[in-house]
């Protein structure tokens, strides 16, 4: 978008959240909310974008990289002197400034170009984004005159009894003229309760001088939400839930019960897929088609393919092919490969291994650091034994291997393709293809030992 610069205030501690970490950075749906208010400018092509940083605002500037210009505020004293900060990088610019607060992800790109074009098309010096609440608690309020012009927006500390009682308030959302608005902050002063710059003061400083302020009122109050506490933070993510849920739904995926129901912004899922409840599916998920997952499955930033069903189990980090089936009860930590028609059954813990195509671990096992190939059972009860207290050591099942229940491979180990193990076995050793393995202690009976034990006590 040509001749226009956004800015992000992002500088606020946001003391209400008491937490250690910049209001910004709070997740809503597994995005920091500020990443929120930046997709929506780069989906309205601006280019340059610049956030003004104070309270650890290194951790802001490691969250996003190099796709913004930052400008420090070293003293938080209020909106319209963090705005103030920006003046000398902005010294040649002659466009709009469109200035935005990093605490409202839900905000749509719809909302902000409707924005832009009343300020363009009315060639104002400012714009600001409205909405009615009910009740408006919290929000600065919009002041009209008799003929429906703007006149001025008092923060809620400030308002009287009878501006309180205005339930149009300000979305915190503005489009400005540079040049007129730098001129304004020059007139506003910390005269309020907060004994702050307020950037809303310039509003009264531009239309005392006769200049006309437009308003850009949204339809869609919930959109405006800014988040300053922790209950804010709660209410953003259950609207941005439904919004995702909903998405999905009409994408083509089944979501049995929406309110027990987790799935973040940036998952993908296949249609035709159910998603049963209490399923959380994070990060940057992509399910397939056709799949089954859930109940109560926590899946994070996973790649599952079509036919997959996961049922009662948590997947981390992991791939899992067409038509394999997960659980219940299993656990899939992170760097996992699941094969084609693979099963991993109930009470299985998998990590950094690969178990190829078609090949079982059916219940109560750990495979961790392992190479399984295709076609192989494992026994109830095997254990790769892959840490020796210092370091991590590797197994290695060929294909076609059958293992017998309670078996320990004590790594580093290799079993050759289409070897049998015996049920018990500790095995230290590699096994040679189609070999039998047994590795226990030869079984003694001696007669009458333990009703002689009985007849001594």
């Amino acid at each position: 978008m040509k001749d226009m610069v956004a800015i992000i205030l992002a500088a606020g501690e946001g003391t209400r959240m008491k937490s250690g970490l910049p209001k910004v950075l709070h997740q809503v749906c597994g995005k920091p909310m500020i990443e929120y208010v930046i997709d929506r400018l780069e989906e309205l092509n601006i280019d340059k974008k610049i956030v003004i940083i104070g309270y650890k605002g290194n951790l802001v500037k490691e969250t996003l990289g190099k796709k913004v210009d930052y400008i420090w505020q070293k003293e938080q004293l209020g909106t319209g002197h963090a705005l103030a900060q920006c003046r000398e990088i902005l010294a040649k610019f002659k466009g709009d400034l469109l200035v935005l607060s990093g605490d409202t992800p839900l905000l749509t790109t719809q909302t902000l170009k409707r924005l832009i074009e009343v300020q363009r098309e009315k060639n104002a010096l400012a714009t600001i984004l409205t909405a009615i609440l009910k009740p408006p608690t919290g929000y600065g309020r919009v002041v009209r005159h008799g003929d429906g012009t703007i006149r001025k927006i008092v923060e809620e500390e400030d308002a009287t009894i009878i501006e309180l009682a205005n339930e149009e308030v300000n979305a915190g959302t503005y489009c400005f003229k540079k040049e007129a608005i730098f001129q304004a902050l020059e007139k506003i002063r910390p005269e309020n309760v907060q004994e702050e710059y307020y950037l809303t003061d310039a509003i009264e400083v531009l239309t005392r001088k006769g200049h006309r302020v437009e308003a850009c009122t949204t339809d869609e109050a919930d959109e405006i939400i800014g988040i300053n506490s922790r209950k804010d933070l709660s209410l953003a993510t259950k609207i941005m839930r439904e919004h995702i849920l909903d998405r999905l739904m009409l994408n083509g995926v089944t979501i049995i019960d929406p309110l027990t129901t987790t799935i973040d912004r940036e998952v993908e899922i296949g249609r035709d897929t159910i998603i049963y409840p209490f399923t959380i599916v994070e990060g940057k998920t992509k399910i397939g088609q056709d799949c089954i997952i859930g109940p109560a499955v926590q899946i994070k930033d996973s790649k599952i393919a079509h036919k997959v069903e996961i049922k009662n189990s948590s997947v981390q980090n992991s791939i899992i092919e067409s038509e394999a089936r997960i659980g219940p009860y299993a656990h899939l930590r992170p760097e996992s490969r699941i094969g084609k028609k693979a099963k991993i059954g109930n009470f299985v813990e998998i990590k950094k291994s690969t178990i190829g195509k078609e090949s079982k671990v059916s219940h109560m096992s750990y495979i961790g650091d392992a190479t399984l190939g295709e076609n192989i059972n494992i026994g109830a009860g095997t254990i790769t034994c892959n840490y020796d207290g210092f370091k991590k050591y590797p197994t290695y099942i060929e294909d076609k291997v059958f293992v017998g229940s309670n078996t320990n491979f004590i790594a580093p180990v290799k079993i050759g393709k289409g070897a049998v193990i015996g049920a018990g076995s500790t095995i230290t050793e590699d096994v040679p293809p189609y070999a039998l393995a047994i590795a226990r202690g030869r079984q003694r009976n001696i007669k009458g030992w333990a009703k002689k034990k009985t007849q001594r006590k």
